[in-house]
């Protein structure tokens, strides 16, 4: 694995699919829609964003599965790989890479929601200290800097806090499980607390959105670090 922790391998995922973004658009088509899953917000259905849930052919990888499949299957079809010890080692290391970029995904809010807005993409919004930009990247960045600017101290916060029922609570489910509650938190709040768009069709974000932002960013931080060690306590305990 090129990096040399967890933390550094797992964005690998993130730059295998943009690679060739501005060029062939294979490897960025392909497994693009393999890290959300856009459940609507007016009429949510898991089943349809996650196109009938198509199951992998036989004889087919996980890597090279279709590009129509929604974070929630490929987090149980690349769970499956890593703990058959009948896949081949670079299938592994590759359903290991994907694993920790995934589990992480379907707890972003707006990976497991949409409004007919590309998960938040199209919906510009500001807020006092925050760089503008849209929805979706202050749920994915800039909510979660305010946690800290030191990774392994926001790590090791928010670890100190998890409870043992916490943890216990957690450590169970499905990831289609993980998205409904992920759709539910961005329904009610990174939907549901947004104010009015101003004239300029953007979205002024007032303080106590981005408070609750913040809170809401740690829970799901906190979650994910659960459950990734729960997949592959799972995975890897299945393997001799």
């Amino acid at each position: 694995m090129g990096g040399s922790d967890i933390a550094s391998e797992a964005t690998w995922t993130d730059k295998y699919r943009n690679s060739d973004r501005d060029t062939t658009r294979v490897r960025y088509e392909g497994t693009r829609q393999w890290h959300f899953v856009d459940i609507e917000v007016a009429a949510p259905n898991l089943d349809a964003a996650c196109f009938g849930h198509l199951p992998l052919p036989a004889g087919v990888l996980a890597s090279e599965g279709s590009p129509q499949a929604c974070v929630v299957d490929k987090i149980e079809q690349f769970a499956g790989e890593l703990g058959d010890p009948t896949t081949g080692a670079p299938e592994r290391l590759l359903a290991l890479k994907f694993l920790l970029h995934l589990v992480g995904d379907v707890h972003q809010p707006l990976h497991a929601a949409d409004d007919h807005d590309a998960g938040g993409n199209r919906k510009l919004a500001a807020a006092e200290g925050l760089h503008p930009g849209n929805l979706h990247s202050f749920w994915d960045i800039q909510f979660v800097q305010r946690l800290g600017t030191d990774p392994r101290k926001v790590a090791a916060n928010l670890i100190g806090q998890i409870s043992e029922t916490q943890r216990q609570e957690w450590s169970r489910g499905k990831p289609a499980d993980w998205a409904i509650e992920g759709f539910a938190l961005a329904r009610g709040n990174a939907y549901g607390l947004l104010p009015a768009p101003s004239g300029q069709n953007t979205y002024s974000l007032p303080p106590a959105y981005v408070e609750q932002a913040v809170r809401d960013v740690a829970l799901q931080l906190s979650r994910a670090g659960v459950r990734l060690a729960f997949v592959l306590n799972q995975a890897l305990s299945a393997t001799p």
